[in-house]
């Protein structure tokens, strides 16, 4: 296979942009091929790509991920340039600064969006895409329910997942799931972005706090959050867990809650990736304490 800034730079002429001189690979992304396209009469973009596209619509879905972000949560995004089968083309961000005060701005966003889009049922009006496996987001009026056939229980049947846990893990994910009301607190339903690890968050050019490469769907605010908690977050942003947890009025005991939370995005690294950073081995040091009937 040719090289990623060929390959992005051979779609990018496909679809129209001849103006594209160079394109220069990102480092960062897990899933898909990304660069920054520098071109003759117009400011750079960024490109990303799949080598092999795992369906039609899975960058039309990011593409509206990123607009309902800013339109409905007030979130900021990269401009929307192009959203075809073969690639998503987007305005060019900044590198996040190292500073408390963009974490303390990034709080008040994400808060915001959280508070200011309250939903009556869990899921989105169709699926989407999580790196290169299908989101399914089908409605749901129990937030349990939701998160436990959707979010854990769906990865069960993927063939990485299945190799990685034996039966007795797998029993123990059942078990969790059927305890979900015991182990947390019952939540309403908000816009999330629903990949929120550090790396997919920038800044825009006057410097305010900006995602990319939303999962997006209506669930509990908490699964953003913990996807940041465990991302190794900076040390800057300690402020924004302590100003987070103020605007929303999170309890005390939000910290303990995390990693349930966040096998979620584990199982999601396991299904598709040879090497899972240790996410199995999280996901068992979490199941241990369901491993036996209670």
């Amino acid at each position: 296979m040719k090289g990623a800034a060929a390959f992005l730079l051979d779609g990018l002429r496909r679809a129209g942009m001849d103006d594209v001189v160079a394109v220069q690979p990102a480092t960062g992304g897990l899933a898909a091929l990304a660069g920054v396209a520098t071109r003759r009469d117009a400011p750079p973009v960024f490109v990303k790509a799949f080598a092999e596209p795992p369906a039609d619509d899975v960058f039309a879905a990011e593409a509206e991920g990123l607009t309902a972000l800013r339109e409905r949560g007030g979130m900021a995004t990269p401009e929307v340039l192009l959203a075809g089968r073969e690639l998503l083309v987007l305005s060019v961000l900044q590198p996040r600064p190292s500073t408390g005060d963009f974490w303390e701005r990034f709080a008040h966003a994400l808060a915001h969006q959280h508070l200011s889009t309250v939903h009556p049922r869990f899921g989105w009006h169709r699926d989407n895409w999580l790196g290169r496996r299908r989101q399914h987001n089908t409605w749901n009026d129990d937030g349990f329910a939701f998160f436990a056939e959707h979010r854990l229980l769906r990865w069960l049947g993927e063939p990485r997942v299945e190799a990685a846990l034996d039966a007795a893990d797998q029993a123990a994910l059942e078990r969790l799931c059927d305890r979900l009301p015991d182990l947390l607190p019952k939540q309403p339903a908000c816009l999330t972005h629903g990949d929120l690890w550090t790396q997919n968050l920038l800044a825009t050019p006057d410097g305010r706090p900006a995602l990319i490469d939303p999962a997006v769907s209506y669930t509990w605010a908490e699964v953003d959050l913990a996807h940041v908690w465990t991302t190794a977050p900076p040390p800057e942003a300690q402020r924004f867990f302590a100003v987070y947890a103020e605007l929303t009025s999170l309890d005390r005991d939000w910290p303990a809650r995390m990693p349930i939370l966040q096998l979620r995005q584990h199982l999601a690294v396991l299904a598709q990736f040879d090497n899972d950073w240790g996410a199995a081995n999280l996901i068992r040091a979490t199941l241990t304490p369901f491993r036996t009937p209670s």
